[in-house]
């Protein structure tokens, strides 16, 4: 055992450490400052220090790409720190320890404001942000889902140079469509680090060949807003699937994508298969409804939902996602906690900070009851405890 008096200590029933997909029972997690020091698997609970915490189920902390707000707060209408504040402190409700904040289609250069709040976010130490989220306005007018088609443009050299440039303060993600960009520019974006992701778009899977070649290494939120698969025309679902090449967000809410093509892409990729929430204001909030850009989006029975049918981004957290993905499907908890954490932080290029419980990792932990309620976070070594309401 390691000497108490340098370290805290979190105790778990069952851990899933990101690696292994096998609990871990009754499990001492040891951190000091921001780091895990030891674990110990096996522990007695009459040998656990009177001052850890203890929790049921203990997984890597979870780590959101994609959200767009939360806590009554829509970061593309509070461009702010403190929204930035907001949107940690209500996803900590749902589990997760770090977040990408999601600025989506907005008029003109909308997007370089929100780079700059998150860089000064990430610059003045606000915890648990761990990057920003672009999703367009580089998109498809052929897929534009909620998002405004009149907002929708090509990426240009200005653009790519404001991008590669914020991207040496800040990981960036950039969600586009590939068949509607300059491959050199792609990758100018990839080789400056920025992690780009196909969504939005009507790629085949030959273009998504070539977006591959160019830089493109994930598809935001898999299935839906993107050409789908058929038997001679693979799309981009085909193209993610079948290749293996890519990452992918999935939307594990029920309403999204089917439990059966949620259990397809289990089967496929589960080493780059990677839970988001896409969650919008409702989020821990008290809101039911909202305007984006003109355009009327209602809460209803779980659901977002626009006036014409399309569905506005979701009502989710990360620890419902994680129920949701073993309830609908054949993944188990240490699946989840992969796809929750370990595949994320893979994906944003963060593998070696964030996404296990193991020694030398961030002491980030995402904490659940025996229901997969979120209970409590440990954020680089902060706790913040949490109260479940059912």
């Amino acid at each position: 055992m390691v000497d108490p008096k340098l370290c805290s200590f979190v105790f778990a029933d069952a851990l899933y450490d990101g690696a292994s997909l096998t609990s871990k029972p009754n499990s001492l997690i040891c951190f000091s400052k921001k780091q895990i020091t030891a674990v110990h698997e096996g522990v007695s609970p009459s040998d656990v220090p009177k001052d850890a915490i203890r929790v049921p189920v203990a997984m890597p902390g979870f780590i959101d790409l994609q959200i767009n707000g939360a806590g009554d707060v829509q970061f593309n209408f509070d461009v702010s720190v403190a929204a930035l504040e907001t949107l940690v402190s209500a996803s900590a409700r749902g589990g997760a320890t770090h977040i990408f904040p999601t600025f989506t289609t907005a008029p003109d250069s909308g997007f370089i404001e929100a780079l700059e709040v998150v860089t000064q976010a990430v610059a003045s130490g606000v915890p648990g942000v761990a990057g920003i989220h672009l999703e367009g306005p580089f998109i498809s007018p052929v897929r534009p889902g909620i998002h405004r088609s009149d907002f929708i443009r090509p990426l240009t050299k200005t653009d790519a140079d404001l991008l590669c440039e914020a991207a040496k303060s800040i990981n960036i993600l950039l969600t586009l469509a590939p068949e509607e960009q300059n491959p050199q520019l792609l990758r100018q974006l990839s080789d400056s680090g920025i992690k780009l992701f196909a969504g939005h778009t009507e790629a085949s899977a030959e273009d998504m060949d070539l977006a591959s070649r160019s830089g493109v290494v994930g598809v935001t939120h898999l299935f839906n807003a993107m050409r789908q698969s058929t038997a001679r025309d693979p799309g981009v679902v085909g193209a993610a699937l079948g290749s293996g090449d890519f990452f992918a967000g999935l939307i594990a809410d029920g309403y999204h994508v089917h439990p059966r093509n949620l259990n397809l892409a289990v089967r496929s990729i589960p080493e780059r298969l990677c839970l988001v929430t896409d969650a919008m204001q409702t989020m821990n909030g008290n809101s039911t409804e909202m305007m984006l850009y003109g355009k009327r989006i209602v809460l209803e029975n779980g659901r977002l939902n626009g006036e014409d049918g399309t569905i506005g981004g979701a009502h989710l957290t990360m620890n419902e996602a994680v129920r949701n993905i073993t309830q609908m499907t054949e993944a188990t908890l240490g699946d989840a906690a992969v796809f929750a954490s370990a595949n994320p932080a893979r994906a944003a290029g963060v593998h070696n900070t964030y996404g296990q419980i193991a020694v030398g990792f961030s002491a980030s932990i995402t904490m659940l009851d025996s229901d997969l309620n979120s209970v409590g976070v440990l954020r680089d070594g902060v706790y913040q405890c949490l109260e479940h309401t059912p």
